[in-house]
């Protein structure tokens, strides 16, 4: 996670995967690549969430910094007092990484990275006789639990689950003070960050992502976010974010929320307004400092209301996207399910305003959207969902198959147990069916053909020739390996978590 991908956000998925068809040493170097620091050790630029992190602690007048990897065993053995780790995907348990790792039976990078870095025997010397206090946090804290051996291995004294930043003041603060730390701290959507209680980062984040809200509406039983308090940032921090990290040397912008479209909505409804006094204040820096640009997630559904209510997509699109520094845009889209059945189940609102039998269509009629508007999606879909049908699996595939004229990414996941369903039983390699393969094959082919049209787009730059270059010797050697068709399955036991729902 302590890399920028080059300064391509969409290159940061490769890590969760192992190395294909290249050596790691060079798939490393091309998925995340050393980022420059100063002779602190300390990050040009870092994830985001650490950032907030950081800033709270500074706020709050603990002397606290963002460390690289490289250099925590000097920290934790010249007298830090603790240790604080935050991750997207510890052991790789999580979206995509579990599907890589299940399908080719090798270690994803950003766990062998994640373990190496954590075996240091520098911080468990300096726990047992500093009393250094390690404590683990971030979207897949949760992994800790889920692999018991974890615990055993590396005895770290907290794990925080939720938004940190109030939380993290107590736990400094009876840290500074030789007072017992709780095992877990589970965040609760009552006791989250109110707007005034989350800060202003200090120094650079990864790519120039800054966040405009936090939580999301649509209430999908498979999501997290959707559990947590919703709550728009105020559009004068947003600005300070984006010239912070623009000031700093970052050559990007990225706004981030589970739906950006609903920045300053009426529900799930997109407002006009809002949208573009964001978008207008980004575009004056983007073209002041010639800066990419680039989206974190969007709904379809909100992608069709905007744009059928004000053009409100094409007004946003003509601000951002100027034919030169940014001939494209990329957005994280989630298809999900092209099954209605299904999607009444598990996502009911995730086509709202419009009824949920209408969701295959308003997937195309937003894909269509973006294309006619130079945004490119990267979308995902989910494999063996609670409830999931051998007919959903095809209805899916059908769906794919009409999205093959619009310029995107579509990516497979396996269902992991999160959000409302997190007490179910996740996706395993032994309920991997024919049908599963087949979605999975089409999707990936399609995703081969568009992203060797889009990477002359995407990769460009100096220094980036190499990249560029050894990214396409993996497409190629991609679109030659799934060129051939998918081992058969034997019939295999239905999955307990489906037979259960």
């Amino acid at each position: 996670m302590m890399s920028n991908h080059h300064g391509k956000e969409f290159i940061g998925f490769m890590p969760t995967g192992p190395a294909m068809g290249l050596p790691e040493s060079l798939w490393r170097r091309i998925a995340c690549p050393k980022i420059r620091v100063d002779r602190a050790g300390r990050p040009w630029q870092a994830p985001y969430g650490l950032r907030k992190i950081e800033a709270a602690l500074q706020d709050a007048g603990f002397k606290a910094a963002i460390i690289d990897p490289d250099y925590v065993a000097y920290y934790v053995t010249h007298g830090a007092k603790a240790l604080l780790i935050g991750h997207h995907d510890y052991f790789a348990f999580g979206p995509p990484s579990s599907e890589w790792w299940m399908l080719s039976g090798r270690e994803p990078v950003n766990r062998k990275v994640f373990i190496d870095f954590i075996s240091i025997p520098e911080i468990w010397w300096a726990k047992r006789r500093n009393g250094l206090r390690v404590i683990v946090g971030g979207p897949a804290v949760w992994q800790w639990e889920a692999w018991p051996e974890a615990l055993k291995r590396w005895p770290v004294d907290t794990l925080v689950d939720g938004e940190a930043e109030r939380v993290v003041i107590d736990l400094a603060e009876k840290i500074l003070t030789n007072k017992p730390l709780p095992r877990k701290i589970v965040v609760q959507p009552q006791d989250a960050p109110g707007i005034d209680e989350i800060p202003v980062i200090k120094a650079p984040s990864v790519n120039g992502l800054v966040e405009i809200m936090r939580g999301c509406p649509r209430g999908c039983r498979f999501c997290s976010v959707t559990l947590r308090p919703l709550r728009y940032i105020p559009l004068e921090r947003i600005e300070q974010e984006i010239r912070l990290n623009l000031e700093n040397g970052v050559r990007g912008v990225i706004l981030h929320s589970e739906d950006v479209l609903l920045y300053g909505a009426y529900g799930v409804k997109p407002r006009p307004e809002p949208l573009l006094k964001l978008h207008r204040m980004t575009a004056r820096y983007l073209d002041e400092y010639s800066a990419g640009f680039a989206w974190s997630h969007m709904s379809l559904a909100a992608i069709k209301y905007a744009e059928n209510h004000g053009h409100t997509v094409s007004r946003i699109a003509e601000l951002v996207i100027d034919g030169d520094v940014r001939k494209i845009v990329g957005v994280e889209v989630g298809i999900e399910t092209g099954s209605v059945r299904l999607a009444k189940k598990i996502m009911p609102a995730k086509a709202a305003p419009y009824p949920v039998e209408k969701w295959p269509e308003i997937v195309e009629d937003a894909f269509a959207i973006m294309a006619d508007n130079n945004i490119v999606p990267a979308a995902t879909y989910i494999l063996g969902l609670p409830g999931e049908t051998e007919e959903d699996v095809y209805k899916t595939m059908e769906l794919i198959d009409r999205l093959r004229p619009y310029p995107s990414l579509i990516v497979p996941m396996f269902f992991v147990p999160m959000g409302m369903l997190k007490n179910l039983e996740g996706f395993k390699k032994e309920y991997l069916k024919q049908y599963h393969l087949e979605a999975m094959k089409l999707s990936v082919q399609h995703s081969i053909y568009w992203a060797t049209r889009i990477l002359s787009k995407y990769i460009k730059g100096p220094g980036l020739w190499a990249t560029k270059l050894l990214l396409r010797l993996f497409l190629a050697y991609a679109e030659h390996k799934i060129g051939t068709a998918p081992p058969t399955l034997q019939p295999v036991a239905q999955n307990p978590a489906t037979a259960a729902a």
